[in-house]
């Protein structure tokens, strides 16, 4: 009888490990549709208040109301979207993914030091950030019936070894890795691109951080242009020295390819191939994550990065509207 009990408790506790097993590779390892992923176009979109500014050009109104239409990645920041609001954002979104039967896209962009001071400086403190990713994860899970797709701070990785401090971020990294995973929930740390670190610079720069086991993937060419071919390239070479990592790539912006060494509001450039089109079994698919017509910074003429610019969005649309 004793026996029995044993073999009884046995088989109950190979139940309870493979339904956490299960539930694990639901949330991380589940792949999105590599064909056709179809993403929110949020209404609350810098794009989509633009088309509704009466002070712009025909042209400016015209290039601002094609963007607004385009299914692109949300950026959550501190600055706009604070720790007493940024549920209600979440969740305002994840309606509007539900409505549009639509994945949803966001970007979280508000660890310590971010963007070392930069174009892009800002962010929160370590327990201020601990809370508001606390937050952006609660709102994701409480809509487990939608696809969320979770840009996790764009260049923090790749600017760790510059910045002098990869261990504070990576602890950074890990408490919103926590805070944000979640069923039907694809995170993807940052992993540059293919003209930053060399592969096996930025392999090591990720493995370095102990997350990439805890994550879909990596995120590459965000808010930069490098051609699509190259950076389907690059992520085949990460994924072969991360254990077969995944990766999307952002295509907002690169239709015009790089402007050499710019990645400062560089002239010239269009935008790229719609957010969703494909993938591999390496790339799950491609986004536009930076939004085509904000600023990435006070150069080449442009406003404080993140800023709506008028002239940007006309030149990146001017092939496509």
């Amino acid at each position: 009888m004793g026996a029995v009990i044993v073999v009884a408790a046995f088989i109950g506790a190979i139940a309870v490990v493979g339904s956490l097993v299960s539930t694990l590779f639901h949330t991380l390892g589940a792949r999105p549709p590599a064909v056709d992923t179809r993403i929110v176009a949020p209404d609350e979109s810098k794009a989509a208040r633009a088309a509704e500014d009466p002070s712009g050009s025909a042209d400016e109104v015209a290039a601002a109301e094609w963007l607004a239409a385009q299914p692109t990645a949300y950026w959550l920041t501190p600055e706009i979207d604070p720790i007493d609001e940024v549920w209600d954002r979440v969740a305002h979104l994840a309606s509007e993914a539900r409505d549009q039967d639509a994945a949803l896209s966001v970007a979280v962009y508000g660890l310590p030091d971010r963007d070392c001071g930069n174009h892009s400086a800002g962010g929160l403190d370590p327990a201020s950030y601990r809370d508001w990713t606390a937050r952006i994860g609660d709102a994701l899970r409480n809509a487990p019936d939608i696809q969320k797709i979770v840009i996790l701070e764009p260049d923090s990785i790749a600017l760790s070894s510059s910045c002098g401090s990869p261990g504070d971020r990576a602890e950074h990294l890990r408490s919103a890795v926590d805070n944000i995973r979640g069923t039907n929930t694809w995170i993807y740390l940052d992993g540059g691109h293919s003209s930053w670190h060399p592969v096996d610079e930025m392999a090591d720069l990720i493995t370095a951080t102990g997350l990439i086991d805890d994550v879909r993937g990596v995120a590459l060419n965000v808010s930069n242009y490098q051609d699509t071919a190259a950076e389907f390239a690059y992520a085949h070479a990460l994924s072969e020295r991360l254990g077969g990592t995944h990766a999307v790539i952002d295509t907002s912006r690169n239709g015009a390819g790089p402007a050499g060494s710019q990645w400062c509001n560089p002239t010239g450039r269009l935008v790229g191939e719609p957010g969703g089109a494909y993938g591999d079994g390496v790339v799950d698919t491609t986004l536009w994550i930076k939004p085509p017509g904000e600023s990435d910074g006070e150069c080449n003429g442009g406003p404080a990065a993140g800023t709506w610019w008028p002239q940007a969005a006309v030149e990146l649309t001017r092939e496509s509207r």
